[in-house]
Formats: C-alpha cells, sequence, structure tokens
C-alpha cells in the first residue's frame, strides 16, 4: 500500500480563533486545471470562506484562489463558488446539524492529499467575546510558562 503525503496549502487560523470546532470531515472539492496550477504555487485563501447546503450538495463560498499566470483564457473567477464532493448521507447529517442554533461549516484548511485536493470542513459553534478573551489568557500563560522553563534551563 502506497505512502500518502500530505501538503497543507492553506489554513483558515481565523476559524480557531472565532469557532469552537465540534467535528471535522474531509471533503473532495471540484477544480478546473488552472486552479489545480495555482494551488500547487500555493495561492489560495480561506480567510473569509464558508460552505453552504443548496439542494443536497455542499458548496464552498468566499475562497479565494488566485489565477494561474500561464492560464490566459483558461483561468477561472477567484471567488466563484465551488461543490466540495462528499457522501449525500455525509452532507445530510451536517445539514441537520448546520440548522442548529450557533452551527457553521466552515473550511479550516486545503491540502494535496496524494495528487488530488482535498478540504477540512469544521463544524463550529461560534465563540463569544469573553471566549476569545480566555483563549488569549490561556495561550499567553502558557507563552510565559514555556519562557521561564526555558530561563530555568539555561
Amino acid at each position: 500500500m502506497a505512502k500518502t503525503e500530505f501538503k497543507t496549502i492553506a489554513q483558515n487560523k481565523k476559524a480557531y480563533h472565532d469557532y469552537f470546532v465540534e467535528e471535522t470531515l474531509e471533503a473532495g472539492i471540484e477544480l478546473c486545471g488552472t486552479e489545480v496550477k495555482s494551488l500547487r504555487q500555493g495561492r489560495c485563501n480561506l480567510k473569509d470562506a464558508w460552505c453552504s447546503v443548496v439542494d443536497g450538495e455542499m458548496l464552498l463560498n468566499g475562497c479565494h484562489i488566485s489565477p494561474y499566470e500561464q492560464g490566459n483564457i483558461f483561468n477561472r473567477d477567484p471567488m466563484r463558488v465551488r461543490r466540495l464532493l462528499m457522501h449525500k448521507r455525509e452532507i445530510m447529517r451536517l445539514f441537520g446539524l448546520s440548522k442548529t442554533v450557533g452551527y457553521s461549516l466552515i473550511p479550516l484548511s486545503v491540502y494535496f492529499k496524494g495528487s488530488r485536493v482535498k478540504v477540512q470542513v469544521g463544524l463550529c459553534k461560534g465563540k463569544k467575546l469573553y471566549d476569545k478573551r480566555a483563549d488569549m489568557a490561556a495561550r499567553d500563560a502558557q507563552r510565559d510558562i514555556q519562557r521561564a522553563l526555558k530561563e530555568k534551563n539555561r
């Protein structure tokens, strides 16, 4: 069995700041050829991206894949809506969960798995301002502990 290699293209760090990630799933993405070439150069932005379910299909909205320089007439709109490839049962389960109060479907990362492009989709619940502050305080405390241990070991 061949070893599948993962190469991360883009991560949505803002999603981890704004949401609690309850569950993650892997989905394929429907792309044209020049978009794949652009992704191989690492030109993708997930900052304001989200997923929606329309007519039983999961769609990726707000994802910016820059046009490929040598693509000329074959380039597509960088902000177009792209279809995510998942089993119908998974899509309907996520759709039902996302309709509950406070849950959203957010793309967390885009990566190559072998030669295929995959998207990690998270079922997320929004954070309140005090949750964000608590996370920042915990991160700062952890950083201070690491600094103190580093100084002590010198």
